[in-house]
């Protein structure tokens, strides 16, 4: 089994693709499949119900589905529908979401993380198939339970997860999850900090940060022609320079490099824009935030974020994603 890997699926494929790709990970021992839910084009669920019914043991994720546009009533019934087509292989990963597309669909992201505490509590109540009366801030639920009728009552196994970035999410990550999904583009020096933070949370909790399951997307750009490789990771992390300067810097990033991109890259960017912006990305910016390069460098990038606190490297390819598979078939860090 090579369950030190996963796959992680965004919309860049038809959903019928991604149940390939979903099979194609179950009969190579993935660890699991994880489908984003990040803007505004596919959200998670559906594609996750696709692949748990075409597929018999691997388990499936939301890599992440927000906490802002769900009840918790709601999250909760759904991925206890999940659990009923396939029990005990839904993972619940939930973010924060951001801005400014939450700000254009009317969401107040005041409080992240009092939200998040909530959310979380509540859902995992009634998962827990408890009645719950919850009165905070944000969650308001009044003598509430999953109300089966056709179905034995009883407690639904899918563990909470949460898509953490900052270091005080990843703190309260560590003191109410059952997992955290660490962020991609960032570098393994990164991890330090995150598991630091994780561990402040778990010791709240009474626990140790080994109880904490701890998958990690990692960007997989693989290729037998290296500079096609990095060429194409290039525009992402050009992106991210633009969206995300915070963690790029957190991760490494010299801030000279980070002022000569902003004098070319204002954001929103075109894709003009990012072009013109990756010719000034160097190949070691990129390989310090990716896995990037031949199959053998893959790899080896993925095992140092697998040494540097990840339970598990979710796989995001870029290009072709059989081609990835096949890369980590097998693998061992």
């Amino acid at each position: 089994m090579t369950e030190q890997v996963a796959i992680y699926l965004q919309d860049a494929h038809p959903i019928r693709d991604g149940m390939k790709y979903a099979q194609a990970c179950e009969a190579a021992g993935f660890a699991a499949v994880w489908q984003a839910e990040s803007r505004l084009v596919r959200e998670a669920t559906v594609p996750m119900a696709a692949f748990l019914a075409s597929t018999e043991t691997i388990k499936v994720g939301s890599g992440v589905v927000n906490n802002w546009t769900r009840n918790p009533a709601l999250l909760a019934s759904t991925f206890a529908t999940l659990d009923d087509l396939a029990p005990g292989r839904v993972l619940l990963g939930i973010g924060s979401w951001w801005d400014p597309l939450a700000a254009r669909v009317g969401i107040d992201r005041s409080r992240p993380l009092k939200a998040m505490r909530e959310t979380v509590e509540a859902v995992r109540a009634l998962l827990a198939d408890e009645r719950v009366t919850y009165q905070g801030e944000f969650v308001h639920l009044d003598d509430v339970e999953l109300d089966y009728v056709h179905q034995e009552r009883k407690p639904k196994d899918v563990p909470i997860y949460i898509g953490a970035t900052g270091m005080q999410m990843m703190a309260l990550t560590g003191e109410i999850a059952d997992g955290v999904l660490l962020n991609y583009l960032v570098s393994p020096d990164y991890n330090a900090v995150a598991m630091d933070n994780l561990a402040k949370g778990c010791a709240k909790a009474g626990r140790s940060v080994d109880d904490l399951d701890r998958p990690q997307l990692v960007v997989c750009s693989v290729d037998d022609d290296r500079e096609k490789a990095l060429d194409a990771a290039r525009l992402l992390v050009t992106q991210y320079l633009g969206q995300q300067p915070h963690l790029m810097k957190a991760s490494g990033v010299g801030e000279d490099v980070l002022e000569e991109i902003h004098k070319v890259l204002t954001w929103p960017a075109t894709h003009d824009q990012v072009v013109a912006a990756s010719k000034l990305v160097p190949d070691e910016i990129v390989q310090l935030v990716c896995a990037a390069g031949t199959a053998e460098e893959c790899r080896d990038k993925v095992a140092q974020y697998l040494r540097s606190g990840a339970t598990c490297a979710v796989l995001y390819p870029l290009g072709d994603v059989e081609a990835t598979i096949e890369a980590f078939t097998g693998f061992r860090a």
